[in-house]
């Protein structure tokens, strides 16, 4: 007789709201000042300045609050797999190896969760859109396309690949 454990029941992660009010609150911030530039159309750098910032910042801006609204759980885990937010649902078995990334960018940092995947482009090809546009940036900054911040969840990086651990024993983990 074989016996076989238990399916866990998922581990959910909620969005960090806090965190996520706070990084819409400073892109709101930077389209102001983004309009300010314009306003003040002093240079031609200036106003390219500005109207890339209105862009970019209200794009971020628009986001968030997709996410606020939504009220979705950031990230849940389950005997089958990952399911992320923004970069949709990943098997374990598409999973070659997880680890804990972080970009470095003068003086300040930003973590990531990467999940680096055996087949990279048949996840691009039924990958979220917004996932597909940024793949090329992600790879020239030395990312796969599956990498999850984890400034928008409420508990550290290593808390989550714990977790990952719990429900997918034999899963590859490279530390940093």
């Amino acid at each position: 007789m074989i016996d076989e454990a238990a399916p866990l029941p998922p581990t959910v992660f909620p969005l960090a709201k806090g965190r996520a009010w706070a990084m819409l609150a400073g892109s709101l911030v930077f389209v102001a000042l983004g309009i300010v530039f314009l306003v003040a159309h002093s240079t031609v750098k200036m106003t390219v300045t500005g109207a890339l910032a209105v862009l970019f910042f209200g794009f971020c801006s628009v986001l968030f609050i997709q996410r606020l609204l939504r009220d979705r759980p950031e990230l849940v885990l389950d005997d089958a797999g990952v399911d992320h937010v923004r970069l949709g649902r990943f098997g374990w078995d598409e999973i070659a190896v997880v680890r804990i990334r972080e970009q470095r960018v003068r003086n300040t940092s930003q973590r990531f969760i990467e999940l680096v995947l055996h087949d990279p482009d048949a996840y691009l090809a039924r990958a979220p859109e917004l996932v597909r546009r940024t793949a090329s940036m992600n790879a020239r900054l030395g990312f796969g396309p599956a990498s999850m911040a984890v400034n928008t969840l409420p508990v550290r990086p290593e808390a989550v690949l714990d977790a990952m651990r719990r429900h997918c024993p034999g899963l590859a983990v490279q530390q940093p």
